[in-house]
């Protein structure tokens, strides 16, 4: 970061260094956490990882390694890292993109290495968890970064998955067709939206206010539904027709990646789909350039002849189709039926994958696969029967979101207009 001071007579150019010390903060104290974890539940034995299925048409060896040296060593490794990121930040050095991946993925194992002492971790199985628990979070993060793009804080995503989740149970029950239930689940996810960009881009009501209120407002008309309409026609109207797994020959038998990545449902190869299909148009094409236009600099946007508000009107139910496809994952893939706020506040992980993935497709694809990681490692930490309370395991998705958002997301800037109702002049 530079400063600009003009001197008093030659108005001369001075150049302020910042040190950069949020990363070794951060690394530093996820390191201590680990050490005094080590520390006072030390465990001993042998970790065993399994890196691929029986079934599996190449069959990779298990992994077995010894856990109290393996834990210490990957530590080792941790606090170098961390010096490393420490001596950047007092060189006034930026500190390397490849750093706190390589950070994270050694702390991630060095976890796993201690909680699986005697226990088996079945790396295939973990990843695959993973992915299918980010669909909701993914679809609903793309939603909240069109949104928020294009000048609407899209608060109302946990409303959106919600509502998306229910017109897609009612509708694949009727229907017989999971392909209508997801259709219904755009059309819950579109009717939320367009209440949203009704009060916040025609009465100007306040962006967060709206999304807030109507997230109160699916979750009570859902819960109501649910009891009066659902319960008491059971078979006929909750019990949706799921997707099934679509395994693609050949990429299927690619060792740990290839089950993971393509032997899943039709809703994660549209997710694949989809945030390929954002991220190009978001940066390549006119659409995406006017998005931004709209999102950055209205006025600027109104003087070369864009309509601002119905380019936000109508991009703003865009997010909210994308946003109720991520409902459809609950009722036509997770769970055979629907359950009242069975989206769990996922929304609101969705909305900080936004802001942790600096409010472009593909970072925010990321981070949601970050906290659906975590949820999935919440699961096998209870299998493997680790010495760290219950209550713990299920806070870990929400710390690791709240790490993320705090801890490397605190300084960035969003898109310029979002929040703000645009008065043409």
């Amino acid at each position: 970061m530079t400063a600009q001071a003009p001197a008093a007579s030659g108005m001369t150019l001075t150049t302020v260094k910042q040190r950069h010390l949020k990363l070794p903060i951060v690394l530093g104290i996820v390191t201590l956490l680990l050490a005094v974890l080590f520390l006072l539940a030390p465990r001993d034995g042998v970790s065993t990882f399994r890196l691929g299925d029986a079934t599996s048409a190449i069959v990779l060896p298990e992994v077995e390694l010894p856990t109290a040296t393996t834990s210490w060593l990957l530590l080792v490794m941790l606090v170098l890292l961390t010096a490393w990121s420490a001596w950047d930040a007092w060189s006034y050095r930026r500190p390397a993109l490849w750093l706190p991946i390589v950070f994270g993925l050694l702390a991630v194992f060095a976890f796993l290495v201690w909680a699986a002492a005697d226990g088996l971790v079945p790396v295939t199985g973990l990843l695959f968890g993973a992915i299918s628990l980010s669909v909701p979070l993914v679809f609903g993060a793309l939603g909240g970064v069109i949104g928020e793009r294009v000048g609407v804080v899209n608060v109302a995503i946990e409303g959106q998955l919600l509502l998306g989740a229910f017109s897609s149970a009612l509708l694949s029950s009727i229907t017989g067709n999971p392909f209508i239930g997801l259709i219904g689940a755009m059309m819950g996810g579109v009717l939320v939206s367009f209440v949203l960009a009704a009060f916040a881009i025609k009465y100007l009501v306040d962006q967060v206010i709206v999304g807030v209120v109507l997230n109160v407002l699916v979750t009570g008309l859902t819960g109501f539904l649910y009891g009066a309409l659902l319960v008491p026609n059971e078979e006929q109207l909750n019990r949706p027709v799921r997707f099934t797994r679509l395994e693609i020959p050949l990429l299927s038998d690619i060792p740990i990646i290839g089950p993971v990545l393509f032997n899943q449902t039709f809703l994660v190869y549209l997710m694949y789909i989809t945030v390929a299909v954002v991220a190009w148009a978001l940066y390549r094409t006119r659409w995406g350039l006017r998005l931004r236009a709209v999102g950055e600099h209205p006025q600027a946007a109104d003087t070369v002849g864009i309509k601002v508000n119905v380019s936000r009107f109508w991009n703003v139910s865009l997010a909210g189709a994308i946003a109720g496809m991520g409902g459809a994952y609950f009722t036509l893939v997770s769970v055979p039926q629907f359950t009242k706020e069975m989206t769990a506040g996922l929304g609101f992980i969705a909305l900080a994958a936004v802001i942790f993935g600096r409010w472009d497709p593909l970072r925010a694809a990321l981070a949601a696969l970050l906290f659906g990681f975590a949820t999935n490692l919440q699961n096998l930490l209870t299998a493997l029967r680790t010495p760290i309370p219950s209550e713990f395991m299920l806070m870990l998705p929400y710390v690791v979101t709240i790490i993320a958002v705090a801890g490397f997301a605190g300084q960035i800037r969003g898109p310029a207009a979002a929040g703000k109702p645009y008065i043409k002049g």
